[in-house]
């Protein structure tokens, strides 16, 4: 059995709509339907659900996307390898990423994938990973980098980096000095936090909770949108917080701000890429999941 039209189905599959796919191809709208027929009569199943002017996949139509994007791939890779041409990667990936994966990772690992796939236009939005999952969940973005677990039954984690909380301080404060502190001396300071939905708020009042600790205990004086925002603040002195390492080592190794750990607190945590399983991924988006972690399996939220 030949399966006709494998291209054709897999842009229909990846924009949910027979009339994107069509634009995209240089084809009209009914030859893209036509196609599509075809390849069900082939395989004798419905491929599609059509509703409300656009498409989704039927069960049957999304195991056939797994392998029509291997099938396409390969010839693709077998084109660049017999023609000397490397294959090329177009369209649009739209990413969300919270601050510390958005600030700090995600710069270096667009210039690699920038390198590799010129034809692909980004856009970036970051915000808290709250905010995130809702976008990956509406559609908004085509896969979320966060630093925590969370969301809807549909959103599928996977884990690329790692990333530990540490408690900084102002240089000159009594324990800019300090390697540790306890959970008390912690809860006697004025901090200042993330808003709720961050993802670094959420791992230190988990942490204290497996510590017996209640985060409602913790004296905050602030609470601020981003950790620029907050290491600032450290520096003048309005209060500590606690911020992910990555952010905070320019100040750190500057003298600007001390970095210390609390006794008995775990605040080591795994940074998560995260997509809808009820959408297929686009090439962009597949390309970009792959030169972050290819083999890393699911995480369980």
């Amino acid at each position: 059995m030949t399966l006709p039209h494998l291209d054709t189905f897999a842009e229909a599959a990846e924009r949910g709509s027979f009339t994107a796919a069509a634009r995209h191809l240089g084809l009209t709208q009914a030859a893209v339907s036509q196609r599509i027929q075809q390849l069900e009569v082939t395989l004798r199943t419905p491929l599609f659900r059509r509703a409300g002017g656009g498409v989704s996949l039927t069960d049957a139509g999304r195991r056939l996307h797994g392998y029509a994007r291997q099938i396409l791939d390969l010839t693709a890779r077998a084109q660049a390898d017999v023609t000397g041409t490397p294959g090329r990667v177009t369209g649009d990936l739209c990413l969300a990423a919270s601050s510390v994966p958005g600030q700090h990772l995600l710069p270096h690992t667009l210039a690699a994938f920038r390198t590799r796939h010129p034809g692909v236009r980004v856009r970036v939005s970051v915000s808290d990973t709250e905010a995130v999952l809702g976008d990956v969940e509406h559609g908004r973005a085509h896969l979320g980098l966060v630093g925590g677990l969370g969301g809807g039954p549909h959103l599928e984690f996977r884990r690329f980096a790692r990333d530990e909380l540490v408690l900084v301080v102002p240089a000159g404060h009594p324990w800019a000095k300090r390697k540790r502190v306890s959970p008390a001396d912690l809860a006697a300071q004025p901090l200042i936090q993330r808003e709720r939905g961050s993802g670094s708020r959420r791992c230190l009042e988990r942490a204290l909770e497996r510590l017996g600790v209640a985060p409602g205990g913790l004296n905050v004086v602030l609470e601020l949108g981003s950790t620029e925002a907050i290491g600032a603040a450290v520096r003048e002195g309005l209060g500590v917080a606690v911020l992910s390492r990555r952010a905070v080592r320019p100040e750190v190794r500057a003298g600007r701000l001390s970095a210390l750990r609390v006794t008995g607190l775990s605040l080591a945590r795994d940074l998560f890429v995260v997509r809808d399983r009820r959408r297929v991924l686009a090439a962009p988006a597949q390309s970009f999941l792959n030169l972050l972690h290819p083999d890393e399996p699911p995480a369980v939220p």
